[in-house]
């Protein structure tokens, strides 16, 4: 019988992608439209001072792992919800953790992937924890916002539109992802 290591921490086993995934905003490729040095959303991002936006843009442009580098950067709790596999009951229960950790001085970003999918009433669970502090909204999007999500989540938030990735972005991903020796 072989002596076969069952070690998760070695990222051997994990996809490329999460392997490749970058960690700050230095490692995020593309976007640079909104990611340049000088552009307003880095400098917010920097220096902490986070608002409720919605990522707009095609599949693949990197809008899930911006939010997860922004978060990292914003020394908050984070709650992740996907709006394809969550009702009520998990916006309810996440908007309670943040409370809790409103109540304790710490800060939450909630993320919410696919937030077009999530109807009017549910998109508007959101609005007074938005409003009062509770929670910092990230909503991620494949659809036009303009269409799909209701007018009061817009009105809190800024929508940031990522553009499809470039070759020379890809050539740059691919390279690195050759270059990966884990």
């Amino acid at each position: 019988m072989s002596n076969l290591s069952l070690d998760f921490s070695d990222n051997t086993f994990q996809p490329l992608a999460a392997r490749m995934r970058p960690e700050n905003l230095a490692q995020y490729i593309g976007q640079q439209h909104l990611l340049a040095a000088g552009k307003p959303l880095p400098r917010a991002i920097e220096a902490g001072h986070l608002h409720s936006m919605i990522l707009w843009g095609p599949p693949g442009t990197g809008k899930t792992t911006l939010a997860e580098v922004i978060a990292r950067y914003a020394n908050a709790d984070v709650e992740r919800i996907s709006a394809v596999t969550s009702g009520v009951k998990e916006i309810r229960e996440a908007i309670e953790r943040a409370r809790q950790n409103r109540n304790a001085g710490r800060r939450t970003i909630l993320f919410v992937d696919e937030v077009h999918r999530f109807n009017k009433s549910q998109q508007d669970a959101f609005l007074p924890h938005i409003e009062d502090g509770t929670i910092t909204f990230i909503g991620a999007t494949t659809e036009n916002p303009s269409f799909e999500l209701n007018s009061a989540l817009l009105s809190r938030a800024r929508v940031y539109l990522l553009k499809s990735l470039s070759t020379e972005d890809i050539e740059q991903v691919l390279t690195q992802a050759m270059e990966d020796k884990t």
